[in-house]
């Protein structure tokens, strides 16, 4: 650049900083209380190639001492200090982004290696990055190490939407705490709240707030259809941007509603479109999904909703990360002193097994243990990944337990006395369970519908609309 650059910083110089300034400029004397100085780039050139000058530091001390110009501007500095700097540019090759450095990095890399999070292809010498959810934290950290990052993989941490949309509903006291935790965490986290305290109208809120395209992974189809809903009421968004992706039905929309099942199978295509995941029922999709669905998204955003802060595995820990943490949670007992929802009780009815089942339990639990002779269940989880035959049989052997249990026939009669006294006052009453069958074989005593994921559409919102 042949433009003559001058400035002058009218502060008290410190003698360090007046060391550092002379190392890339002329010094031509102070004036007026100030001292003017002249861009050299021969000594910067000099200076950064001998490494007593970081290209960064040029920039910083200018911006420190609120440097002003007589000729030229900061923009000028800025494109020559770039010329300077070590340039990582980003791609995407063969579904996979890569990082082609200029120069070799050294320190400015060696935190991002020790995360795990970027990998170093000795045979094409650039670096591959291992999960897409790291994208952007491995941009911002090569940025703040001076590093010049030139992204041409079209990975964007903002897609906005065609449109600017509003949201129309009124948010409760808890539900705005709630955004507003979310909001300070860097859009990104988990709000745990119970069952039917509007977790999705706070997710609402959240998409028209960010106005970004947005992915939102649902755990049933059911669920999915209630998630368009939601949005078309409580926003000004036209329908024919909210699709589906799931099935037979496979839309691209820049909100775009799917299953889990959906978002685990086609997650690498669906990822470069969407700024912003939301994932619905975070404490109950199965952990190997959860995890793929998280770790293969580029979104920068993230929301997770869920009804507790802990799950039955006890795999919060290592997944609730991945979508940024608890931010919020409040109890049921907490929102009903609150007067959110209505009083309720909580009971506990035991029940007992069959003398059939308690023989079968026993017998199960003793082969159970001369399997894992001692182990912990994560230690049988681990051989069992690697094949070993007596640890499948022992995670077998252990679904099995669990099915005993929930499914004991004493269970089913307990829930016929519920519901019989229950319709007896005129209670409307929904049973969950968690199987299949025992959903099957609960309707057909109580004489009654049941609603599983494998029922049609038409059939499955006939028997919803009946029970409202």
């Amino acid at each position: 650049m042949d433009k003559t650059i001058v400035f002058h910083i009218s502060d008290w110089i410190d003698e360090d900083d007046f060391k550092l300034l002379t190392k890339f400029t002329k010094y031509l004397g102070r004036e007026e209380g100030k001292s003017r100085f002249q861009i050299d780039i021969n000594k910067l050139s000099r200076a950064v190639r001998e490494g007593e000058v970081e290209p960064s530091d040029v920039l910083d001390i200018l911006i420190d001492y609120d440097a002003r110009f007589e000729t030229g501007c900061i923009d000028d500095v800025k494109k020559i200090v770039e010329d300077f700097m070590p340039k990582v540019v980003v791609k995407m090759q063969n579904n996979e982004v890569i990082l082609i450095p200029s120069t070799y990095l050294g320190e400015k890399i060696n935190d991002i290696k020790k995360k795990g999070w970027i990998v170093y292809d000795r045979s094409t010498k650039v670096f591959k990055l291992l999960k897409p959810m790291h994208f952007f934290d491995v941009v911002e950290i090569l940025k703040d190490n001076g590093v010049v990052v030139i992204n041409e993989s079209n990975i964007s941490d903002r897609i906005e939407l065609p449109l600017k949309i509003s949201f129309k509903g009124e948010l409760r006291d808890y539900q705005t705490e709630a955004l507003d935790s979310w909001r300070k965490n860097g859009y990104r986290g988990i709000i745990a709240l119970p069952t039917g305290t509007g977790k999705t109208i706070i997710a609402v809120s959240a998409i028209a707030e960010l106005n970004v395209k947005t992915l939102v992974v649902a755990y049933t189809k059911e669920q999915m259809f209630q998630w368009r809903e939601k949005i078309a009421s409580f926003t000004d968004i036209p329908r024919s941007l909210i699709g589906f992706f799931y099935s037979s039905e496979k839309r691209i929309a820049p909100v775009t509603i799917t299953t889990y099942q959906s978002a685990f199978r086609y997650i690498k295509s669906l990822s470069p479109h969407f700024s912003f995941l939301i994932v619905d029922e975070v404490h109950h999709l199965p952990a190997d999904k959860f995890r793929y669905i998280a770790e293969n998204m580029f979104a920068k955003y993230r929301l997770g909703l869920s009804a507790t802060v802990i799950r039955e595995d006890g795999k919060h820990n290592k997944l609730f990360p991945l979508m940024g943490g608890i931010v919020y949670s409040k109890s049921l007992a907490e929102l009903a002193q609150l007067g959110y929802i209505a009083p309720f009780t909580i009971e506990t009815i035991k029940v007992n097994l069959t003398p059939e089942e308690k023989k079968k339990y026993k017998e199960l639990v003793e082969r159970y243990r001369r399997l894992v002779a001692g182990k912990t269940f994560e230690e049988i989880l681990e051989e069992a990944r690697r094949g070993l035959p007596e640890a499948l049989e022992a995670v077998k052997i252990r679904a099995e337990l669990r099915m005993l249990v929930h499914n004991a026939e004493e269970k089913i009669k307990a829930v016929e006395r519920i519901v019989s006294r229950e319709l007896e006052q005129g209670s409307k009453i929904i049973v969950f369970t968690q199987y299949v069958e025992q959903a099957k074989k609960l309707a057909e005593k109580l004489q009654t519908h049941y609603i599983i994921g494998e029922l049609d559409e038409t059939t499955r919102r006939r028997r919803l609309e009946a029970f409202k």
